[in-house]
């Protein structure tokens, strides 16, 4: 008994040394969100309001610049180590407080020039909103001075630098590097080409169906008139394999930096006109797709001011709310992806200027390395040592990397914008990466622009690297780009699908570029079920699960023949599963497994890539019997359904054991939100966040998952929709946390709303706690 006493004692101390460090590094890294805090750079007061969701509310009473600021403030407070660490992303700085383990990732992005292109940005924009972006630098310093800073400063043992005004525009780079851009598909396309010659080529890269629907249709375009005659294209020009093997190397580092690659990565908007809504006014949804990360890319706010109040995702280190409203209007914004990146194979002896990059390394000597560019671009051949080696130069140009870049202006004028003309007005500015945005008002007024630089090439189509001789001709005209308002079907939906059908003025580019119809389908199917749409209505089609990739595979998948007890066990299942991807659902689970061997039937054919994951690939090799079906262990495609139906079951058997009525989706599909630190043990398990989740790879609620693990690595990441006919009816959230404190209340406190498909009132708040600032 006294044993058992001072081992309780002893648990008990153990647990207030626990709490005691918990309390002590909560006190380190808080800073108070009540109170009154004096502030330089201010002109008059600012009131902050915390809701119970740590959303802030921010009013400024004198100026908008002053709101601007309060942002600013509130972003450091609660994001400044994902501020520092994004920054330092973009400025290729992270050996220098990581150490050597990161270089090829600082080579990667210096040679590509990010921060370069941001200081160059820089000058292009106008001084309203060179005055937003200095005001918004004034405010995160303003944080820094109070040296309260999270945790991992202290791990990795640094200081952040005084945050400046291109450290802001730098990041947006970044994001239009994630959300566009080909230069990876030209270099794989090439390397199928030279393989498999053309028949390959057409059968690795199957072409849209013409039946897929399209942003506009027939009929939006002919009001506009932009028709085209179809272009002839010149052939390629051919790089060896060896170097473009060395190229695709340099995806492992794009991956690395959670920017990859992943199926149907983008994003779905929609909106109805009041005549299918039931207010009679507009309804508004947006749920941007992109990386799900601890902390999240978004954050919630409300910036009002004598002139500007917004309310919306914002993104730490932009001042601006990114996708949301204001008073009069709502806009939202999917990625369109047309192809704006371009890779040339110059020829010998053309003129390159040249620079060094001076990389510090942390508890190494510095690394300089220099980087070579062409009239194009960048040399992204120089990154890879073998491709490098083999003489081959390769640029890469892109419209993110060209000078004035007014992106920025863009989003800031949306904050103000009060009517259409107003608000395309402000998207003239908009350069980079190209996206969809849909808008509303309170006027009952709805549309649809896709806004950017789009290049316009001549005899040659951008699916393959060309010789350096060539050139863009310029960019599709602003005035013709996609774009409608108040069509007559009384919706517009959006699922980064291609924008326009057949017959269009200009081309943007591959097939392979925009998704496939799974998700803008479903999302037809789903508004024209309801003749008068609701804001509940919408959070339904939000968290819809059905897989409509399920039902174009179903023929094939069930006139399989099963090898084993097990796999006809697997494949019973199926045949009575109704096609939604939920998570107790053993069906999905099985399906997904299943279609991950599908994905690897292109190993024998092309050893450098490891799955195929493009559902018109699998589809199109399953109604034709494609070449790649057939290898070392099966004949034709048959045979192959059979193979891969006992891989996938001898998979899943490992996983989650023989009982296969234990085989429930959310038992190995749970939202991976991975910080930094994910892989470190001794502290990874301390920032990382698991929920299990609905949703699959071409699911409306998309719930895109590592193949290896089958862990969701990205989704929708923010949410809203918005209700023209009372804005304070309007709704959003996001998939974690507002703060980024691992300590904090907030850190992850929105992520079982998420999961479940809920979303919290997108309106002014008075109540709270109040934090005031001052001059």
């Amino acid at each position: 008994m006294r044993f058992l006493r001072a081992l309780g004692w002893l648990f008990l101390l153990i647990l207030i040394l626990i709490a005691g460090a918990i309390g002590f590094l909560y006190y380190r890294t808080y800073t108070p969100k009540a109170g009154t805090l004096k502030l330089q750079g201010l002109t008059g007061e600012v009131r902050i309001n915390w809701d119970s969701h740590g959303v802030p509310h921010i009013k400024a009473a004198s100026s908008d610049l002053d709101a601007i600021f309060a942002l600013g403030y509130v972003h450091a407070q609660d994001r400044i180590w994902q501020m520092d660490f994004q920054r330092r992303v973009a400025a290729g700085r992270l050996s220098e407080v990581i150490g050597e383990s990161v270089l090829p990732q600082d080579k990667f992005l210096r040679t590509w020039g990010f921060y370069r292109a941001a200081e160059q940005a820089y000058p292009a924009l106008s001084d309203r909103s060179k005055q937003i972006v200095q005001a918004y630098t004034g405010g995160v310093n303003a944080y820094l001075a109070t040296k309260k800073l999270p945790l991992e400063f202290t791990l990795l043992g640094y200081q952040p630098e005084p945050w400046t005004a291109i450290d802001t525009l730098s990041w947006q780079k970044m994001m239009a590097f994630d959300l566009g851009g080909n230069w990876d598909d030209e270099i794989l396309a090439a390397l199928v080409h030279n393989k498999l010659g053309e028949e390959g080529l057409k059968q690795f890269f199957p072409p849209i169906p013409s039946t897929d629907p399209t942003i506009l249709n027939k009929a939006e375009l002919q009001k506009t008139n932009l028709f085209r005659e179809p272009a002839t294209t010149e052939s390629p020009v051919t790089l060896s394999d060896p170097t473009l093997n060395g190229l695709m190397a340099l995806k492992d580092i794009q991956a690395s930096l959670g920017m990859q690659k992943v199926p149907d990565k983008g994003s779905n908007n929609w909106v109805v006109a009041g005549s299918r809504s039931a207010t009679g006014k507009p309804l508004l949804a947006d749920d941007p797709h992109l990386s799900l990360s601890a902390p999240a890319l978004w954050y919630l706010a409300e910036i009002q001011g004598p002139t500007l109040h917004a309310i919306g995702g914002t993104i730490p280190g932009l001042p601006a709310v990114v996708i949301g409203r204001n008073d009069r209007i709502s806009w939202a914004v999917t990625n369109t992806n047309p192809d704006v990146q371009d890779l040339f194979i110059e020829p010998e002896g053309t003129p390159l200027t040249e620079r060094e990059e001076t990389i510090k390394v942390k508890g190494k000597p510095d690394v300089k390395i220099t980087v070579r560019e062409s009239k194009h671009g960048p040399i992204i051949s120089d990154i890879n040592e073998q491709a490098k080696s083999l003489g081959q130069v390769v640029s890469l140009k892109w419209t993110a990397l060209q000078p004035a870049d007014t992106t920025l202006d863009a989003f800031i004028g949306l904050n103000y914008a009060q009517n259409w003309q107003e608000f395309t007005g402000a998207l003239k500015l908009y350069i980079s990466p190209t996206q969809n945005f849909l808008y509303a008002d309170v006027d009952g007024n709805i549309g649809y622009y896709a806004p950017g630089k789009i290049p316009l090439r001549d005899g040659w189509d951008g699916s393959e690297p060309v010789s350096g001789s060539k050139d863009w001709k310029g960019f599709i005209p602003f005035e013709q780009l996609p774009h409608v308002y108040n069509p007559e079907k009384g919706y517009i939906a959006t699922a980064n699908e291609r924008p326009v059908p057949e017959g269009y003025l200009y081309p943007l580019g591959a097939d392979e570029l925009f998704a496939t119809r799974y998700r803008k389908a479903r999302i037809v199917e789903l508004l024209e079920a309801t003749p008068k749409h609701t804001v509940d209505s919408f959070k339904a089609i939000q968290h819809d699960s059905y897989s409509l990739l399920w039902q174009d595979l179903k023929p094939y998948l069930l006139a399989t023949k099963p090898r084993s007890e097990a796999a006809r066990q697997a494949l019973d299942t199926l045949k009575s599963w109704d096609g939604f991807q939920k998570q107790e659902s053993i069906g999905s689970t099985v399906f997904a497994a299943w279609y991950k061997q599908l994905t690897y039937m292109i190993q024998d054919e092309l050893p450098t890539e490891k799955e195929r994951k493009h559902p018109y690939f699998v589809l199109g090799q399953l109604q034709n019997d494609g070449l790649f079906c057939k290898g070392p262990n099966s004949n034709n495609c048959a045979e192959y359904l059979s193979l891969s139906l006992d891989r996938a079951v001898q998979d899943l058997k490992g996983r989650l054991g023989e009982d296969q009525s234990t085989w429930e989706w959310g038992r190995l599909h749970k939202a991976y939100s991975a910080h930094v630190f994910k892989d470190n043990p001794q502290v990874g398990w301390l920032f990382n966040r698991f929920t299990p989740t609905d949703g699959g790879l071409y699911t409306v609620n998309v719930g895109t998952y590592d193949q290896e693990h089958y862990l969701q690595t990205h989704g929708a990441s923010y949410r809203q929709i918005v209700d023209l006919a009372n804005m304070d009816n309007s709704l959003f959230v996001f998939s974690l946390g507002q703060s980024g404190n691992v300590f904090s209340a907030h850190y992850n406190d929105l992520s079982p709303l998420w999961r479940d498909g809920e979303l919290i009132p997108m309106k002014s708040f008075d109540g709270g706690q109040s934090l005031i600032l001052q001059p």
